[in-house]
């Protein structure tokens, strides 16, 4: 049997992009769009906050030391391991209580092969616009040492374990914890109300939504679409894809209402893209 190939070392694991003055995106180049969440990087006057961590290939903490310069929170929207992997890194580690035990459990294990998911799984992923299409989901590594099969999440326990109300002060910038789930029981968004800013991690995206996890729930999700399409904002910065305004967050939550209405519709790959 001939040789398997070597995956390609990339020493800059992460790249960035300037949003404004004191939001910078943050994602991982080498990573399959399925699993490569959004990691948003807040500027505050008294202390920054990190929204969501990524899969924890490659140090976050290290690759971001340059852009925080304070005291720095990392603040999981919930605790998929596309979300989480790279908690541990930080000290001040913010979750919904709902969710707190999963981080403090770690050792999740990571999906980063086509073997890892099921082939009902892999043919709905195709359906929803997501087709894996190699055998790993990610394209290169940081370190030749670095071994895809067994790649988990670390215990990452939480220092607050937040509920909805709760706010985060960052001196000049206050968000409020909106438990929006559905997505997963514990999944949060963060409101600026004076900015119209929502993070809103994997509650609503410019993208497929996916609704067959375990812990998923159609009821509440639908709770969280009425509660999100009336929300004044200006932008969703989401937990994947493209950020977007009012007009298209209504759009998308009036489309999945549509369908979550009708009778029978039980699982994601029923929904219109």
């Amino acid at each position: 049997p001939e040789e398997e190939k070597a995956m390609r070392i990339e020493n800059r694991w992460f790249e960035r992009r300037r949003i404004d003055d004191d939001i910078t995106l943050i994602w991982e180049p080498y990573v399959d769009p399925l699993i490569r969440c959004n990691i948003w990087h807040v500027r505050g006057r008294d202390r920054d906050m990190l929204i969501d961590t990524g899969l924890g290939i490659a140090s976050l903490r290290n690759a971001s030391q340059d852009i925080c310069d304070k005291r720095l929170m990392a603040v999981a929207t919930h605790t998929h391991f596309d979300h989480i992997g790279g908690m541990h890194e930080f000290d001040e580690r913010v979750v919904h209580e709902s969710e707190a035990a999963i981080m403090t459990d770690g050792s999740s294990p990571m999906m980063l092969r086509a073997c890892d998911f099921s082939k009902a799984e892999l043919n709905e992923l195709s359906d929803l616009g997501y087709p894996v299409e190699r055998d790993e989901l990610i394209t290169a590594v940081p370190e030749a040492a670095f071994d895809i099969a067994a790649h988990t999440t670390k215990p990452a326990p939480s220092t607050w374990s937040v509920r909805e109300s709760d706010r985060i002060d960052l001196g000049n910038r206050n968000f409020e914890v909106m438990h929006l789930p559905g997505h997963s029981p514990g999944s949060i968004g963060l409101w600026e109300e004076a900015t119209g800013i929502l993070f809103s991690g994997d509650a609503v995206y410019d993208g497929a939504l996916l609704t067959n996890f375990p812990g998923s729930d159609l009821d509440d999700y639908v709770r969280t679409m009425l509660r999100l399409r009336e929300l004044p904002v200006r932008v969703v910065h989401g937990g994947h894809e493209d950020s977007f305004g009012r007009e298209r967050l209504r759009e998308i939550a009036d489309k999945y209402l549509r369908a979550w209405e009708q009778v029978g519709v039980t699982s994601a790959h029923q929904i219109p893209r």
